[in-house]
């Protein structure tokens, strides 16, 4: 049931947390009308339906691969860019659903994902002190173009929007279909031991595949290629949805839509307000104070949210989250991103397991091993060491495991990114490519966070379905992926 003391505006009487100050008002209310009159990037009925996924996340019966860029960029918006995030987003599901036979429920920070948050207002450069670099949608990198436009929300709504229309042709067009594996990038993997590990992958798909087409279980329209007439058919179409950070307020309220609830059966049909920015939103750890306005605009939407929980969250600051946010306990609902830093997750993630399970409300349990481990080089580069980010993920896995919990998912920043020669993006160090200091200068394009490139998202892919094909099969050995990649054995 809707909440009568809630609407779109009501976070307007709380506390907000990394506002834009625009100089304009009058221009910035123009733009937010406008946004306000445009069509939905997303469907009430796709949210309801993510809903439902993410319930079986947090019964054990779904795995939810969460990933993509730190932030999206205007000049990103390309067909390469679009397609390798893709690419590299079906590749790492594949890999999980062949080790650990479960469905992969796929939101990639993508079509919204633009704005960050920022520790400081200003920033420094060349003796100059400037306002911070705050996202596309909102000013320039250029240290001259730092005044906030209300313009760049208007472009960031068709940019997200042409950014969905590409990924929405392509998977429906044939980009996901099972039985051409080999076609997501594979061609770009350096490491001759993930390539042969990968293949191993796609051979055995290939043997399946051949196996349902043999007794008939595909040999009607579907079997055909999408561009000869095929149908698209249960190997060919995947769901996919988009999630960004849920920052800007404004923006987030010109995006909600009121509308009757999908599914609420016959009438009287209940209403309900669903943000049509996009699928999935998130508050992140800066953002999340109990009574400010971000929590205040989360707790009145219909759409799954995420929460980032960090080493600053009490566990009774944590359930009374839950209850502002999930005063029903309704499943699907919420999902608790975990970002802790690998030498911190000890100390917190047990005593969050434990309150979340005492409380009883419903959760999907996602871990981020990104945010928790930056560093900065000796040569200046914002980067994150491989090791350190699945040390974290692997703490993880056990100390859910020894709570009677489950990991439920990943997040991650990645990107299948690749120059014009074919190569990967150097902005983490290690992985399988060995990527060392030295190497950092060579491709590092990101202008936010250090992502993991191609390879090295792989590894993680690896790693984690190695663990759960070990746990399906009974399996105690040495995880030969994990010790490959130089780890001790600690799941």
């Amino acid at each position: 049931m809707a909440d009568s003391n809630w609407y779109p505006s009501s976070w307007k009487s709380r506390s907000a947390a990394q506002m834009v100050d625009y100089p304009d008002q009058q221009h910035l209310q123009r733009v937010l009308t406008k946004i306000n009159a445009l069509p939905p990037l997303v469907t009430p009925a796709e949210i309801e339906r993510l809903r439902f996924q993410i319930t079986a996340v947090q019964r054990n019966e779904a795995f939810l691969l969460h990933a993509g860029d730190c932030a999206e960029s205007f000049d990103a918006c390309t067909q390469q860019n679009i397609s390798a995030k893709i690419g590299l987003i079906l590749s790492f599901s594949l890999i999980l659903i062949w080790g650990g036979r479960l469905p992969v429920v796929r939101i990639g920070r993508i079509a919204g994902q633009y704005a960050k948050p920022r520790s400081s207002g200003t920033e420094t450069i060349d003796n100059r002190e400037v306002l911070s670099f705050r996202g596309d949608n909102v000013n320039g990198l250029d240290p001259n173009d730092r005044t906030p436009d209300p313009e760049r929300l208007l472009s960031a709504y068709f940019h997200s929007t042409a950014t969905l229309n590409y990924v929405r042709g392509l998977l429906t067009s044939g980009f996901a279909s099972l039985h051409h594996p080999r076609d997501w990038s594979l061609s770009h993997v350096r490491s001759p031991a993930l390539r042969s590990e990968f293949e191993k992958i796609t051979r055995g798909l290939s043997d399946a595949l051949d196996f349902s087409h043999t007794i008939g279980a595909d040999s009607g329209r579907e079997s055909a290629p999408f561009d000869r007439g095929g149908g698209r058919g249960v190997l060919g179409e995947i769901d996919f949805y988009t999630s960004h950070e849920g920052l800007m307020l404004d923006w987030e309220q010109a995006m909600t839509r009121e509308v009757n609830i999908v599914g609420s059966g016959p009438s009287p049909q209940e209403k309900g307000f669903y943000n049509t920015s996009a699928h999935f939103i998130w508050v992140g750890d800066r953002t999340r104070q109990l009574d400010g306005a971000h929590i205040e605009y989360f707790r009145g939407i219909r759409n799954p949210i995420g929460i980032k929980v960090g080493p600053s969250l009490e566990n009774a600051e944590l359930i009374r989250l839950l209850q502002i946010v999930n005063p029903n306990k309704e499943s699907g609902r919420v999902t608790l991103i975990t970002r802790y830093g690998a030498g911190k997750i000890g100390d917190h993630l047990p005593g969050h397991i434990e309150a979340v399970k005492h409380s009883q409300h419903p959760v999907a349990w996602v871990c981020d091993p990104m945010h928790g481990n930056t560093l900065t080089s000796s040569s200046g580069f914002k980067t994150r060491n491989f090791g350190t980010v699945i040390s974290e993920l692997t703490s993880c896995i056990s100390i859910h495991a020894a709570c009677g919990s489950r990991l439920g998912g990943v997040s991650l920043e990645f990107t299948g990114e690749l120059n014009d020669e074919g190569f990967s993006v150097t902005e983490c160090l290690g992985g399988s490519m060995e990527l060392s200091e030295e190497q950092l200068g060579l491709r590092y394009q990101s202008f936010c966070d250090p992502r993991l490139n191609f390879e090295q998202s792989l590894d993680v892919a690896f790693l984690i379905s190695n663990y759960f094909k070990e746990e399906r099969l009974g399996d105690k050995g040495e995880n030969s992926i994990y010790a490959a990649l130089g780890g001790r054995r600690t799941i």
